[in-house]
């Protein structure tokens, strides 16, 4: 969400600001973000009601993945509801780790090239009482291409992982970044799609993580497709509700197996996952 030049990273190494001033940064930023998201139309279609952590029925714990280029989403979505992100330890994430903060969320610092042993050691400690929030392909990429990380964590834990695509009406997209980090218009349309629930199986051997990686990674990228096609329309998705911010309330939750994404005025069109066993 927060790319430094190389000259202001270098910048701040040298003079190592106190944590004040990362406080500062965040508590700004987090207004900031606050106000532009609040300006958007959101919509949303759940697979499963109780695995959205603002739902009255939900039961957790889960694991949320979702694209690195959408992270302001569930930041501004569902603040206050027990969730817990893995953030890389790069100067760019400092900032982010504080705008959490002032979102109810903890944060986790550590990434598959810097720290990563360290911060699946204490997600899996926070996963016993607490969500996960994970960007599989971050912090350095490759664009939407999934990490192992979360697959290994599901079958550690025995949490089940739980896609979450998001997309944004036409949004400007910062194109020199390794993710396109999307910035919604304001007063724009904003849609998402929460996926079942995927159970890895326990003591998952090595040679099977890559048959569930590839998995994940590519009903991630359906939902994510699915739910970027749904906002740059002007139609609705059958079964689809208003998205609440938290704190949790009544939501008319769908537990669908599958459910028709039938446009008004075009042909139908059935999308269905199955759990993994």
């Amino acid at each position: 969400m927060v790319k430094l030049s190389v000259s202001t990273r270098q910048f701040l190494r040298k003079r190592n600001p106190p944590k004040v001033f990362w406080r500062l940064c965040g508590f700004l930023m987090i207004k900031s973000l606050n106000a532009w998201m609040s300006t958007l139309n959101y919509r949303m279609v759940r697979y499963d009601a109780a695995a959205d952590p603002a739902d009255e029925t939900f039961c957790g714990p889960v694991i949320y993945v979702f694209w690195h280029e959408y992270i302001p989403f569930p930041i501004y979505t569902r603040p206050h509801c027990r969730l817990a992100m893995l953030l890389s330890q790069h100067q760019d994430a400092e900032i982010l780790s504080h705008v959490a903060h002032f979102a109810g969320l903890d944060a986790v610092r550590g990434s598959s090239s810097r720290g990563g042993t360290t911060a699946l050691r204490e997600l899996m400690q926070r996963g016993q009482g607490m969500s996960l929030a994970i960007t599989p392909d971050g912090p350095r990429g490759p664009r939407r291409t999934l990490a192992a990380g979360c697959i290994y964590l599901s079958s550690r834990l025995g949490v089940p992982i739980v896609p979450l695509g998001v997309g944004y009406d036409r949004p400007w997209r910062n194109r020199s970044s390794w993710d396109q980090f999307a910035f919604p218009r304001p007063f724009s349309r904003c849609r998402a799609v929460l996926g079942p629930r995927i159970q890895i199986p326990a003591d998952l051997q090595r040679s099977q993580i890559e048959h569930h990686r590839q998995s994940i990674e590519t009903q991630l990228d359906t939902l994510t497709t699915l739910a970027e096609n749904w906002a740059e329309s002007r139609y609705d998705l059958a079964g689809s509700e208003i998205l609440y911010r938290s704190p949790p309330r009544k939501n008319r939750g769908l537990a669908l197996d599958e459910f028709p994404l039938r446009l008004h005025g075009s042909s139908a069109e059935t999308c269905s996952y199955r759990e993994a066993s």
